[in-house]
C-alpha cells in the first residue's frame, strides 16, 4: 500500500568541514546528534531517461528509517510530493501505475546507484517538537545504464518536519550562508549522478556539444526570426507558429503531469485534465493556418474521447455541489421529505464503477497512443505557410474570427424566445466562447494587453452563460429525482420548490445577457479586434 508525503528540503554544496554549528538559529533550542545512516538507493527510469526529463524520481532504498520503494514528483522549487511503497524486489505496481503516462510501454530499468552515509541532525524546539533534519550526506554514485562513471561529493541536506513552516528554512538559510555554505546547483542527488557520471564526447565534455547557440527546428543554429527581434532569448517564442506550438506543448505537459494526479483522486486534478485537452482542441482549431487540420483534427477527436471519459464524474460532481447549495439555501418550511438522501444517493450512483473505468481508460492502448501522438506533433508539428509569419497579426486574425462566432451566436441566441432552443443556443455561445478565451490565451504573449483583456472578457461570458446551462441542468436532474420520489411514494413538494428557483435562476441570465455583450463588444480589449490588428 502506498502512502504519500510533502516533501520541502533544501540542498547545500559541503567541504569536509561538516554542518555548521545551527544551535543559535532562531527556535532551535537544541540539535540532536542521531549517528550515522548507511544508504543504498538504486534510481529506476527508462533507456532514454523520460522521468529525469521531467525531474520525476523513482528509487529502491534500503539503510535509514524509510527503506522502501520511493516516487518523487516535483512540485515546486525544493517541494516534491513523495509516494512510498513497502520494499520489494521488482518495481511496486501502485508507483508503476503513476509513471505510466512517462513510461507508457518502455522499461524501466536501474540507471543510477546511490550510496551514502549521512551524519543526521535533529533540529528540536524547546518542547522537543522536531522542527527539521539537517544531514551531511556523503555520495558515491555509480552509472548503471548508458555508461560505467561513477562520481563522488559531499552535501548538506535540511528537510523540514511534516507540518513545519517553510520559512524556518529561510532562517536556518541564513546561519548556513554566514558560514560560507551555498545552496546546491543540482536541484536534486539524481540530476547530479547523471550529470557527473554521463559519458564524456570527445571534447572532454560530458556529453555536450560545448556550444551555447540555440538551435532552430530546422537544425540550424538559432537566429531571431523575421517576427522577433534579434537578441530573444534561447527558446523564446519568435514566429506565430512558435507562439501555438509552445501553447499546445504546455497543455500536452498538463495532460501528462496530471495523470498521476487523477489517479489518485487528487481535488480537482480531473477538471484541470479535462481544461487541457479542450485547450488543446481549441488550439488546433482556432489556429488552422498554422498547424495543418488534417493532421490536427483527428487528434483532437481522440482528445474529445478522452474529455468525455473525464466527465463521467465531473458533471456529475459540479452539478451536485450546485444542487446541495441550492438546498442549503432553503428554508426549513420548504424541506419535504428525504430530499438530501435521494440526492446523496443520485450523486453516488456508478461513482466506483465510474472510477474503475477512468483507470481502466488511463491504462488503455487507445489513450497511450493518444499521448504518443501528442508527443510527436510537438516534435515534428505540421506546420502551414503561415506559421512562419509575425505572430501579432497572424494571431489576432484568428482570435478574431473566434470571436466575430461567438457574436454571432449570442445575438442568434438572443433573438430566440425562451425555451429550448434559446437553450441550445446559448450553450453553442458558451462553447465558443471559451474557444476564444484559449485562443486569446495563445496570443497574449505577442499581443500583450488587449489579448488579456479579451481572456477576462470572455471568461466573464463564460461563467454568465456556464450559470444558465448549469440551470438547464439542474433542472433536468430535478426532473428525474422528483419522479424517482413520487414513484417511492415521498413528497415532490421541495423538487418543484428548487425547480422553479432554476428557472428564475435562468430567466434572471437571460435578461441580464444583453448589456453584458454590449459591455464587452464595447470594452477596450475587444475594440483591439475591430480591424486588422497589428503588434501592440
Amino acid at each position: 500500500m502506498a502512502d504519500t508525503k510533502r516533501e520541502i528540503e533544501r540542498k547545500y554544496e559541503s567541504d569536509d568541514s561538516g554542518l555548521p554549528d545551527l544551535t543559535g538559529v532562531a527556535g532551535v533550542a537544541a540539535v540532536l546528534d542521531k549517528g550515522v545512516a548507511h544508504l543504498d538507493a538504486t534510481y529506476y527510469d527508462t533507456a532514454d531517461l523520460r522521468l529525469a526529463a521531467a525531474s520525476i524520481t523513482l528509487r529502491r532504498r534500503t539503510g535509514g528509517s524509510d527503506a522502501g520503494w520511493h516516487l518523487k514528483f516535483p512540485v515546486a522549487p525544493g517541494v516534491r510530493d513523495e509516494i512510498r511503497a513497502p520494499l520489494a524486489d521488482t518495481v511496486p505496481p501502485a508507483l508503476a501505475a503513476l509513471v505510466r503516462s512517462r513510461v507508457r510501454d518502455t522499461a524501466l530499468l536501474p540507471v543510477v546507484r546511490l550510496r551514502s552515509e549521512r551524519d543526521v541532525r535533529d533540529l528540536v524546539d524547546a518542547d522537543g517538537r522536531l522542527l527539521a533534519e539537517a544531514g551531511v550526506d556523503a555520495v558515491r554514485a555509480d552509472r548503471l545504464l548508458g555508461g560505467d562513471g561513477s562520481a563522488q561529493w559531499t552535501e548538506i541536506e535540511v528537510e523540514l518536519a511534516d507540518g513545519g513552516d517553510p520559512a524556518f528554512l529561510d532562517t536556518v538559510e541564513k546561519r548556513l550562508r554566514r558560514a560560507g555554505v551555498r545552496p546546491s546547483q543540482s536541484t536534486s542527488k539524481l540530476a547530479r549522478a547523471l550529470a557527473e557520471t554521463a559519458p564524456r564526447g570527445k571534447n572532454g565534455k560530458n556529453g555536450k556539444n560545448g556550444k551555447g547557440g540555440r538551435t532552430g527546428r530546422n537544425g540550424k543554429a538559432g537566429k531571431a526570426g523575421k517576427g522577433g527581434p534579434a537578441g530573444n532569448p534561447p527558446g523564446a517564442p519568435v514566429t506565430a507558429g512558435d507562439h501555438v506550438l509552445a501553447y499546445v506543448t504546455a497543455q500536452r505537459d498538463a495532460v501528462l503531469a496530471l495523470d498521476p494526479a487523477v489517479r489518485q483522486d487528487a481535488p480537482d486534478s480531473v477538471h484541470r485534465m479535462r481544461v487541457a485537452t479542450r485547450r488543446l482542441r481549441s488550439a488546433f482549431r482556432s489556429y488552422g493556418r498554422i498547424l495543418d487540420r488534417t493532421v490536427t483534427d483527428p487528434i483532437g477527436e481522440e482528445l474529445k474521447w478522452l474529455a468525455g471519459e473525464l466527465g463521467v464524474d465531473r458533471d456529475r460532481e459540479v452539478l451536485t455541489e450546485h444542487l446541495t447549495a441550492a438546498l442549503d439555501g432553503l428554508p426549513r418550511t420548504l424541506l419535504s421529505g428525504p430530499v438530501r438522501t435521494r440526492l446523496r444517493t443520485w450523486a453516488r450512483a456508478r461513482r466506483g464503477g465510474s472510477r474503475r473505468r477512468l483507470i481502466g481508460v488511463l491504462d488503455s492502448k487507445r489513450y497511450l497512443a493518444l499521448l504518443d501522438t501528442l508527443d510527436a506533433l510537438v516534435a515534428a508539428p505540421p506546420l502551414r505557410k503561415a506559421a512562419a509569419a509575425e505572430p501579432a497579426p497572424t494571431l489576432a486574425e484568428a482570435v478574431h474570427k473566434d470571436f466575430g462566432r461567438v457574436g454571432a451566436l449570442v445575438e442568434a441566441a438572443l433573438g430566440l424566445a425562451p425555451g429550448r432552443d434559446r437553450d441550445l443556443a446559448l450553450h453553442e455561445a458558451r462553447k465558443k466562447a471559451k474557444r476564444t478565451r484559449y485562443a486569446a490565451e495563445t496570443a497574449v504573449p505577442a499581443l500583450g494587453d488587449p489579448a488579456s483583456g479579451l481572456v477576462k472578457s470572455m471568461k466573464t461570458l463564460q461563467t454568465r452563460l456556464g450559470d444558465h446551462q448549469d440551470s438547464v441542468m439542474a433542472r433536468q436532474t430535478l426532473r428525474e429525482l422528483s419522479a424517482v420520489a413520487h414513484a417511492a411514494g415521498e413528497s415532490s413538494f421541495t423538487y418543484g420548490v428548487l425547480y422553479g428557483r432554476e428557472e428564475q435562476r435562468a430567466a434572471d441570465v437571460e435578461r441580464e445577457l444583453p448589456e453584458t455583450w454590449k459591455e464587452i463588444k464595447e470594452g477596450t480589449a475587444v475594440r483591439a479586434y475591430g480591424g486588422p490588428p497589428g503588434p501592440r
